[in-house]
């Protein structure tokens, strides 16, 4: 899913080539995104359009030989003087009289041109990874080289027009490896080459063999002499594409500040995009303040603030956070807590009469994002948290802002994985104090996705143990919200650790935290009664989370009904959609129940005398601890819910586990005649989670 759409698509026509762009956000000024080489197209920008068109009007074009710009088949039509003319139309065509310019590798090299023959349209400049016709090059992508006959291609040797014409996917991929150099880059690389594969080895070829087509001006060391404008350069001093050297040249004739990147390879913008965000906000309000005067500096600090993250895949997240809040409370009289969420979690804390924060509302759905990614009872969960990068970083951007400009003390962040990976790639990013929670370590392949998946999963594990590793302080408080027993036992993959071992280490346990514990609400029969349920039925109730993954199995169950109440004519079924199905889009049996959305639901799953639901952790275990028999379908390739919840809930000797796939409503309804007349006797579930989550996490205030 794109974190941002466009607020306007068009096409500008020049010499007969269509040049498509894109117009994000309507600030008073402008940033102008500068195509790369002709390899990609204007989606490398794809980690900054979100952030940036909040303050500024951006926009992005595909440069021509890629994305939704031509072809053309000229060879001439690939000059330096054609690149530079086709940027100058985008901005005729967009009303730009002036821009920012923001230009990466080959868009560094054009935002240098404009901005020393065209002065007049460029405010500033931003020049990553640039190429440039001063410094050293790389030797081994010359036009000699290219044009080369040889008779065994390997490395670099691949940049050569005859392998591109016979094998040009593979160099595409070999190049791609190239611009990030830094150990765990898969999916960027996966969206790199993904992106080359849009053009082809005879269009990229002809943006080579233009190269030697001098300009009608001057590309020497005079052009940059003549560049007046606020430059700034971020380049890595592993950039393998275009040589460190070569920017210190640039930086030398300009007097453009230079931020290098240790270990960076040729795309900062892409790999490290938090850090690239920020250098460049920080550039822009220091050198063009007027441009950026929204941009606010954190108040002075009034008492303790503490800005509260709670995942909104499943409501139960924000149910668990809410108790932990209010025990902080009791330990801190005063203490302010904002909450940075958004749907469906943000309902349940204004139901609670929780403070959200008010960039709340810039927050990207990450909920929509998993439903995208979703098939018929089918995420693969590991998967879509990779395709959710975009989503991620842009609200990253959101929480860093918040931070910035509210003077918080303590951030707890429940499952806010944008936080922890971006924070502890860049700890100087770091202004709070930092609870981390979470409920499962590791990510699990799923044998489905053989030894691919294997590799991706043990690769992200490898991070995510080194960032722990390296950086220590980032998390002032880990928490695993449960019990040493509750770990999978098994390791992070190939030549790393054991989780249960390495999790030992690294975190405190609180033992598991419910919103509130059965066992607080009275007998049993005192809760039905509250609630509305009589003796003499049998309540069935159906629940699939807050997002809209549910629905093919809430069909599925409706299907089962009928047959079960044939048997059991005092059965009584609930559904519970989420805020996210609407129920209309249900055809229910008569006599059953559907509500989108019950605010103590918690208290219905204790009350009733059966649970059909998903294999998400918390509702399994708000049931578990209040002894309702239930049946569970975990998601197909879902590797939380068929391994970390599965191996938990094993534990407890509780639920009922069944397979989708093979579930006919014959199935399901013998499962919950066999539930509703077995008896539960599951391992009690502590009570006191949230009073010592709190307690930790209140040593930090």
């Amino acid at each position: 899913m794109r974190a941002r759409l466009p607020d306007e698509t068009g096409v500008v026509v020049r010499d007969g080539v269509r040049i498509a762009y894109e117009v994000y956000g309507g600030g008073a000024e402008t940033l102008l995104f500068v195509p790369p080489w002709s390899i990609v197209h204007s989606r490398v920008y794809k980690a900054q359009l979100p952030y940036f068109s909040t303050r500024y009007r951006c926009i992005t074009y595909d440069g021509r030989g890629n994305g939704k710009s031509d072809r053309p088949q000229d060879v001439a039509a690939y000059s330096l003087e054609n690149y530079a003319a086709d940027t100058l139309a985008v901005m005729d065509a967009t009303a730009t009289a002036s821009a920012i310019l923001v230009g990466l590798s080959f868009g560094g090299m054009l935002a240098c041109v404009l901005a020393a023959y065209h002065p007049e349209r460029v405010r500033a400049a931003v020049l990553v990874g640039t190429s440039a016709s001063i410094g050293p090059s790389h030797p081994d992508t010359t036009i000699e080289n290219f044009l080369s006959k040889r008779e065994a291609v390997d490395g670099w040797g691949k940049f050569n027009r005859d392998y591109w014409m016979a094998s040009y996917p593979d160099f595409a991929e070999f190049f791609v490896r190239n611009i990030f150099s830094e150990p765990h880059s898969t999916k960027q690389i996966e969206d790199a080459v993904g992106w080359a594969c849009e053009t082809t080895g005879d269009v990229l070829a002809k943006t080579v063999e233009a190269r030697p087509m001098m300009p009608s001006f001057d590309i020497s060391e005079a052009m940059y002499r003549n560049i007046r404008c606020p430059v700034l350069m971020i380049h890595g001093d592993d950039d393998r594409i275009q040589p460190y050297a070569r920017a210190q040249a640039v930086a030398s004739v300009t007097g453009a500040e230079l931020v290098t990147i240790p270990r960076g390879g040729h795309n900062p913008l892409g790999r490290i995009p938090a850090k690239a965000n920020v250098l460049i906000a920080d550039f822009l309000n220091r050198r063009l303040p007027a441009a950026t005067s929204t941009w606010k500096v954190a108040p002075p600090r009034r008492g303790k603030k503490v800005l509260y993250l709670s995942s909104p895949i499943g409501l139960g997240h924000g149910r668990r956070d809410i108790a932990i809040a209010r025990q902080l409370r009791l330990l801190h009289p005063g203490l302010q807590v904002d909450w940075l969420a958004q749907d469906p979690v943000s309902r349940l804390l204004d139901a609670a009469g929780e403070r959200l924060h008010p960039s709340s509302s810039r927050l990207v759905s990450e909920s929509q994002h998993i439903e995208l990614e979703a098939g018929e009872h089918d995420l693969h969960c590991f998967q879509a948290l990779r395709r959710m990068d975009e989503v991620l970083i842009a609200n990253f951007m959101t929480f860093q802002e918040a931070i910035d400009e509210g003077g918080y003390d303590l951030v707890i962040a429940d499952e806010a994985w944008d936080v922890d990976h971006y924070w502890h790639e860049h700890p100087e990013l770091k202004k709070a104090k930092l609870a981390w929670l979470t409920d499962f370590v590791g990510f699990v392949p799923m044998p489905s996705g053989g030894a691919a998946e294997e590799f991706l999963t043990t690769d992200y594990n490898a991070e995510m143990i080194a960032h722990v590793e390296n950086c220590p302080g980032v998390r002032d408080r880990a928490i695993f919200v449960g019990g040493p027993l509750d770990i999978l036992p098994r390791s992070f993959g190939k030549d790393l650790p054991g989780m249960g071992d390495w999790i030992s280490r690294h975190f405190d346990f609180s033992g598991y935290i419910m919103g509130e514990h059965p066992q607080t609400w009275g007998s049993r029969a005192e809760l039905r009664q509250k609630l509305g349920y009589r003796s003499d039925e049998r309540v069935c109730i159906v629940t699939v989370g807050g997002s809209s993954v549910g629905l093919p199995l809430i069909r599925r169950i409706l299907q089962s009904y009928p047959i079960v109440r044939r048997r059991l004519p005092e059965l009584r079924m609930v559904v519970v959609t989420g805020p996210r199905i609407d129920p209309r889009s249900l055809v229910a049996p008569l006599g059953v129940e559907v509500r989108a959305f019950v605010s103590d639901l918690d208290r219905h799953l204790a009350a009733c005398d059966l649970a059909l639901v998903q294999g998400g952790l918390t509702t399994c275990m708000e049931l578990t601890a209040a002894g309702t028999p239930f049946v569970y379908f975990p998601l197909k390739n879902h590797f939380e819910q068929n391994f970390h919840v599965a191996h938990r809930l094993d534990r407890y000797g509780a639920g009922g586990r069944m397979d989708y796939e093979t579930a006919t409503p014959d199935i399901i309804a013998d499962a919950m005649i066999a539930a509703l007349r077995s008896s539960a006797a599951f391992a009690p579930v502590e009570a006191d989670g949230a009073q010592q989550a709190a307690r930790m996490i209140a040593e930090l205030l």
